[in-house]
């Protein structure tokens, strides 16, 4: 991997976390100032200071009748295709169709995104624009935002090795497998190797130093590095974590994965 050479890109950064004070959304900033500073365009969609509206609902399709079924894939691809989707939604499209990459930050919480993310996914990719019959087929290169490089930056609560083959919450790969293969490749974007920090609930200042050096190297690949290839969730049979005493009970010195 190289430094990015070909500064001028447009970069889409999505944040998810609820204190501006955060881990998360500091890195959030770094990564913005970063990206700026090496010559990008760079949009910030905040979710919580936007007030993101997290649910889809009739809403979501202002001209859908109500005497109608919602019919979220149908009605939402029939608003797409006609341009009739609710503004804040057509405002997300717009920014996915100008960005040459995406990141996403948040923290995990209960092994995934928070619910404002999830959100944010759930009515932004409508049927018309991101999947369905109307558009290219998925996970081809003409798939509906193919040519768009997507990285993950995470914080987590546990340690690292919590997440990893003998760790008690399994690989991070397939944490994250929903996201790095069923939103990002199935929609035809490239998929990178994740940035996280574990611990994050108590990082050392000198451990946010490290991290930000890390991450300022990884956003200066954004554009060089190699994506990682597909790999489906580990079925290996062999059980994970701690095993239970011949009194049933189990322990662990790994905390639930917060941040």
């Amino acid at each position: 991997m190289t430094e990015n050479t070909d500064p001028g890109r447009n970069v889409l950064v999505v944040s998810a976390h609820p204190d501006p004070r955060s881990l998360n959304a500091s890195l959030t900033a770094f990564a913005v100032d970063q990206l700026r500073a090496a010559g990008h365009e760079v949009r910030l969609s905040d979710l919580y200071a936007m007030k993101w509206k997290a649910t889809v609902d009739a809403d979501d399709f202002p001209e859908h009748g109500t005497d109608r079924r919602l019919h979220v894939m149908d009605v939402s691809e029939e608003a797409t295709l006609a341009g009739r989707l609710a503004p804040d939604i057509a405002a997300e499209q717009e920014k996915l169709l100008w960005s040459d990459a995406v990141i996403l930050h948040f923290p995990m919480w209960w092994f995934a995104a928070p619910a404002i993310l999830k959100g944010w996914i759930d009515r932004v990719f409508t049927s018309g624009f991101a999947y369905g019959p109307r558009v290219a087929p998925p996970y081809g290169e003409d798939a509906p935002l193919a040519g768009r490089r997507a990285l993950l930056s995470v914080t987590y609560g546990a340690r690292e090795r919590s997440f990893s083959d003998r760790g008690i919450h399994g690989r991070l790969t397939d944490v994250l497998h929903p996201l790095q293969h069923g939103l990002f490749r199935f929609t035809g974007m490239t998929p990178l190797e994740p940035f996280t920090v574990s611990e994050a609930n108590a990082l050392p200042a000198e451990h946010f130093a490290a991290a930000r050096e890390a991450y300022a190297h990884r956003l200066g690949t954004l554009f060089t590095a190699d994506p990682v290839p597909y790999e489906a969730p580990a079925r290996t049979g062999r059980t994970v974590g701690p095993q239970p005493s011949s009194s049933g009970s189990s322990s662990s010195s790994s905390s639930v994965p917060l941040s």
